[in-house]
């Protein structure tokens, strides 16, 4: 958890440090409009540029949920383990029933991932207790469960990290967005409420805020809320397979042990 926030507070930092240099820089470029003031934009670039001080926030908020999805991926990839999960599991019963806890484990080393990790615990623990005579059986398939347990209350927190970031940038990125719309629209009126005849400057100037500003936060809520539901499906589903590994690998366990 101390890493997450860790990784949490410097991806704060660099994404709104990258996101003022590439409204600065990039976006704020003379060759992007066609005065000095920058008021009248050339191309697309220019015209983001007139969305405001509101800009380089929704482009941290873009940053980092692009971040997080990244880290997802490449998370939940690692946790899988290598090879196929079904493939594994079938070794792992099979070597189970032949009495060989060794390759079991074996088995277990070479996929890695979570549902690896947990199955060794309790794979490691169950031929621990298998030597203790004095121990019944039911008492040891108890320390084998509860090895499980503990291995799973470690590695299923891991799947569901940065998950709760994700879907907060998307409720977030919508608020700032609407903000930023908002505040172009009153600039908009502004225009519209001067005497004479209303400055059509002004007014293109406060209604670009506002799109602007819309489109930067929908971007960033339909891209982390797509995010956050797959990811969370993905999780479901290596929960589910963990939950069916270990009830079967215990099933061999308490009937090897009659």
């Amino acid at each position: 958890m101390k890493k997450s926030g860790v990784f949490t507070t410097v991806l704060i930092i660099v994404a709104f440090v990258v996101a003022l240099l590439v409204f600065i820089l990039v976006l704020g470029n003379p060759a992007n409009f066609k005065t000095p003031e920058k008021t009248i934009p050339t191309n697309l670039l220019g015209a983001v540029y007139l969305g405001g001080y509101i800009v380089p926030l929704l482009i941290t908020l873009s940053i980092m949920v692009i971040t997080y999805t990244i880290e997802r991926a490449l998370s939940l990839s690692k946790a899988k383990g290598k090879g196929k999960i079904e493939d594994f599991l079938k070794k792992i019963q099979i070597s189970l029933k032949e009495g060989n806890t060794d390759e079991a484990i074996g088995l277990c080393d070479k996929q890695k991932g979570s549902i690896a990790n947990i199955i060794r615990q309790g794979l490691e623990k169950y031929q621990e207790t298998a030597s203790i005579k004095e121990m019944d059986a039911e008492r040891k398939l108890e320390e084998v469960k509860n090895a499980i347990e503990e291995a799973m209350g470690l590695e299923l927190p891991l799947l569901n990290t940065n998950l709760p970031a994700l879907a907060t940038i998307a409720s977030v990125s919508v608020l700032v967005g609407l903000f930023g719309t908002v505040v172009g629209m009153i600039k908009s009126f502004q225009a519209l409420a001067t005497a004479g005849t209303p400055n059509a400057a002004e007014l293109s100037a406060g209604i670009s805020e506002a799109l602007i500003n819309t489109a930067g936060g929908l971007f960033g809520a339909i891209v982390g809320t797509i995010s956050y539901n797959f990811f969370l499906t993905k999780v479901g589903s290596i929960t589910y397979m963990i939950d069916e590994a270990t009830y079967n690998i215990l099933s061999i366990i308490a009937y090897k042990s009659k």
